[in-house]
């Protein structure tokens, strides 16, 4: 396992206390709809120790995402699954919506897929995404992935989209 990816622009890092003033905004604000929210102060607090908690119990989690030469996170990217995930997911969120349109989201997202199957030994990787959450779907799609309707949902209750990411011998 690696807590720390580099990719040409980019460190991919393991997420600390240092990252929730971002992570709160983030949680706090619209650009959460897609997750539902904006969160209240006690949910956005408890959702971000969920992704400090995800790397303690299983060794592994969403990056921090930074930008080379500076710590500031802009985002979390990576391997995401809870105990009651059906599959394993590789999810995303910008906290940084100056980053949208470099790159940087797809950028992460290429490297914490290609660790999930090289180091991780992942058999299957989805993204579950909002319905609405257009810039999410352009990502997956530019990832490669497909919307697989006959995939488990994570939350039945709260349906969402499941893109289904190519292995890599697909992808060659």
């Amino acid at each position: 396992m690696s807590d720390m990816l580099h990719t040409r622009r980019l460190v991919l890092r393991r997420p600390t206390g240092g990252d929730w003033p971002a992570a709160r905004d983030f949680f706090m604000s619209g650009r959460a709809a897609g997750i539902g929210g904006p969160l209240d102060l006690g949910r956005a607090w408890r959702s971000f120790a969920a992704e400090i908690g995800h790397w303690d119990i299983l060794g592994h989690g969403m990056w921090a995402v930074t930008l080379r030469g500076d710590d500031r996170a802009v985002g979390l990217i990576g391997p995401w699954c809870p105990a009651d995930w059906p599959e394993t997911e590789i999810g995303w969120l910008i906290f940084d919506p100056g980053i949208e349109g470099t790159g940087i989201a797809t950028e992460a997202a290429r490297a914490a897929i290609d660790h999930a199957w090289d180091v991780l030994g992942w058999e299957t990787i989805v993204s579950y995404i909002a319905p609405d959450n257009t810039r999410s779907i352009r990502l997956a799609e530019k990832l490669g992935a497909a919307h697989d309707p006959a995939a488990p949902q994570p939350k039945p209750d709260q349906p969402c989209l499941v893109y289904r990411h190519p292995k890599p011998e697909a992808r060659a």
